[in-house]
């Protein structure tokens, strides 16, 4: 009789147990989570601020709802150079923007958007989701309570709007230009003075003389900008961002503060994204340029060939540099460059070697 009544107690409370989980879970899936991300662009603009909007989308719609995702753009919530902090001490759970921004945080940060001369968006697509690239971006990010994700791509950018010309070096010496990451600090070492301002100070700056030139992203993006009617010159090609990586920010608490499911919802969105902005670009960029030559007769201008080598001359001291600040910029340096040794081995005998062959034979 006693094993019976024991038997009978344990039924009953496993019963108890097997309900509170029950409970439990049904509550948890019920849940909502309503989060706010900051970005650095204008609100909407096109490619960089809808692809913000498209995430938050995305997150509500692969969650059933149980996420809302509010997207504030620049100086909405904070200004656009803020937004690292704000997500680090929680102000807002996520953020979009891109990861040069943040060489005060980290010099070794500009690894994780783009290189003069570097790596073009697939490479660093491979780089990151299957060389190692991630992992270490996420381990660069910890200290500061940050978890990043790779969140579109411009594909190769274009070198930027100019009210003189570029004939020679001497013409980069004395040269404001807005231009951000390393690429800012190869221009410096040309003579020139990188400035770094948001995009929506872009086009009042350049038309005021405030500042003589500027890099934005490439005719789709410039175009919306207005950027044809502040200067004269259009540059080609952008040594300094062939394959720009944007990053979504996402606090780590409040992260872990979502199941399991959710997280990776969050974390698949971006990489939905990722792919999106950059099909985007690569369909709207030859319209756009279409337009800014027939219709607002753009004068397109190729950078003269002694220019190009001295920038990727100097491109290549900046990044060894960098690299040499710390052990773990080392290590992400070494890992960047041998991906990079590799993938340049391959392009040239696949897309190089087929856009040859394809235009010119």
């Amino acid at each position: 009789m006693q094993r019976r009544d024991f038997i009978k107690k344990v039924g009953v409370g496993s019963l108890a147990v097997g309900s509170g989980l029950a409970v439990s879970n049904a509550a948890h899936a019920k849940a909502e989570y309503k989060w706010k991300m900051v970005t650095t662009w204008p609100k909407n603009f096109p490619g960089l601020g809808t692809a913000a909007n498209k995430l938050a989308a995305l997150i509500g719609e692969m969650s059933g709802g149980r996420m809302r995702v509010k997207v504030y753009g620049a100086k909405e919530l904070v200004p656009a150079f803020e937004t690292f902090d704000a997500v680090s001490r929680g102000t807002a759970e996520m953020a979009h923007g891109a990861a040069y921004y943040w060489k005060g945080k980290s010099e070794a940060a500009q690894f994780f958007s783009t290189v003069p001369f570097g790596l073009t968006a697939q490479e660093m697509n491979g780089w990151l989701y299957h060389g190692g690239g991630l992992e270490m971006w996420r381990e660069l990010y910890a200290p500061f309570n940050l978890i990043p994700a790779p969140a579109g791509n411009t594909g190769v950018q274009m070198g930027g709007w100019f009210n003189k010309e570029i004939n020679s070096l001497d013409d980069m010496k004395g040269l404001k230009m807005r231009i951000p990451g390393l690429g800012g600090e190869v221009l410096k070492r040309l003579g020139g003075t990188p400035v770094n301002l948001p995009g929506g100070e872009l086009f009042t700056s350049l038309q005021s003389g405030a500042i003589d030139a500027t890099e934005w992203v490439g005719p789709y993006n410039d175009m919306a900008f207005g950027l044809y009617k502040a200067a004269k010159y259009y540059y080609y090609p952008g040594f300094h961002e062939p394959g720009t990586t944007l990053e979504a920010l996402i606090n780590k608490e409040a992260m872990a503060s979502l199941p399991k499911d959710l997280q990776s919802i969050v974390l698949n969105a971006c990489k939905v994204v990722n792919l999106d902005l950059l099909s985007e670009y690569t369909a709207r960029n030859p319209a756009a340029l279409k337009t800014l030559v027939e219709k607002h007769k753009v004068d397109i201008r190729r950078y003269p060939d002694d220019v190009v080598r001295k920038m990727r001359q100097v491109s290549r001291e900046v990044v060894a540099e960098v690299a040499s600040r710390d052990p773990f910029s080392k290590k992400i340096y070494d890992s960047y460059e041998a991906f990079y040794q590799a993938s340049r081995a391959w392009s040239d005998i696949s897309e190089l070697a087929y856009l040859q062959a394809r235009d010119h034979t």
